[in-house]
């Protein structure tokens, strides 16, 4: 079978721990190369068994044996090197959220499609099948009519630390960080978009950035959503979906990796209970997804619309802590 080739744009920790392991257990891609601007990236390169080690990115982008480049850098780099791996011919999966605005994944997507790269924003945890199986569940009618759908995502990080997540100058803040899973879930299992934003949060007065967002939405089919996400309160990770007849409840919506991949269903009517357990492995997916279509000269099943569209309302709802109002992007 032809594997893509690729590329590693930092020794960032999600790189190291995810990303470059779940290239190595996929069947269509391999680890081809690593650049980081530390001199470490030659011991990372050794610890994880990849070919070859750039010092400098840009060394990395005119290699001609990389087919495509993974971006996990601070969030405020992102459309830059977007811009530098397409105009240089690589195919580009980038780190959540891909831009920091709106007209920025406007601007990178553009220069994606003028050099004929795919392009795709890396929201790992929809490539997991339980997210389809809840589609499959509200299509079949077993929890009634969708009236509202909750999402959360909360870890605790300490306010002392030099973590990016705290830098309002790299594009930190819970929203940007883990609210954009929130948000992007909503969006995907409810299949509609919001036509209003009403987001209130808590600013660190040292940091400068939201530590603490709840945010509420009214989406375009009449369907209301809730979100909230924190780096102040303990690790959780869930959505809800409720009907007039049921609710689907997903323990383990973006992180499942963390139980071994599975990922629970849990449906509820009236007295009624039942469990259901899937078990797959979602960077894994990804990374086979994205590569397919490298391979195949196909689209992702995640376009350059839909991100778009997931950063229009990320935005939106910064806009609403701001100004403190409702927003409408309708």
């Amino acid at each position: 079978m032809k594997k893509t080739r690729w590329g590693i744009i930092s020794t960032a920790q999600i790189a190291k721990k995810q990303l470059i392991p779940a290239i190595q257990r996929s069947k269509n891609a391999v680890v081809a190369a690593i650049a980081s601007r530390s001199d470490k990236v030659i011991g990372v390169a050794d610890e994880l068994n990849i070919p070859k080690a750039y010092k400098s990115y840009e060394d990395l982008l005119k290699d001609p044996d990389i087919d495509v480049v993974y971006i996990p850098l601070p969030n405020h780099l992102h459309k830059e090197w977007i811009v530098k791996a397409a105009e240089a011919g690589k195919h580009v999966l980038c780190e959540k959220p891909a831009t920091l605005t709106a007209e920025e994944a406007k601007e990178a997507a553009a220069v994606c499609e003028k050099n004929n790269v795919k392009f795709m924003e890396a929201f790992m945890y929809q490539f997991h099948p339980q997210h389809q199986r809840v589609r499959d569940i509200i299509a079949s009618g077993e929890i009634g009519d969708v009236k509202l759908m909750r999402a959360n995502f909360s870890f605790y990080l300490d306010p002392a630390s030099q973590n990016i997540r705290l830098n309002s100058d790299m594009g930190g803040g819970s929203i940007y960080d883990i609210g954009c899973y929130c948000i992007h879930s909503i969006r995907n299992i409810i299949q509609a978009e919001p036509a209003e934003v009403r987001v209130d949060a808590e600013i660190d007065p040292v940091h400068r950035v939201d530590t603490t967002a709840v945010g509420y939405m009214e989406l375009d089919n009449g369907v209301k959503a809730v979100f909230d996400c924190s780096f102040n309160a303990s690790f959780s990770n869930v959505y809800e979906v409720v009907g007039t007849k049921g609710s689907i409840r997903v323990p383990r919506a973006y992180r499942p990796d963390r139980q071994g991949g599975e990922g629970l269903i849990i449906v509820e009517k009236e007295n009624e209970q039942r469990i259901e357990s899937i078990v797959a492995d979602q960077y894994a997916l990804q990374v086979e997804h994205f590569s397919d279509a490298v391979l195949h000269g196909k689209n992702p099943s995640y376009t350059n619309e839909n991100m778009i569209q997931n950063m229009t309302v990320i935005e939106a709802c910064y806009e609403s802590i701001k100004h403190g109002k409702k927003i409408s992007l309708k």
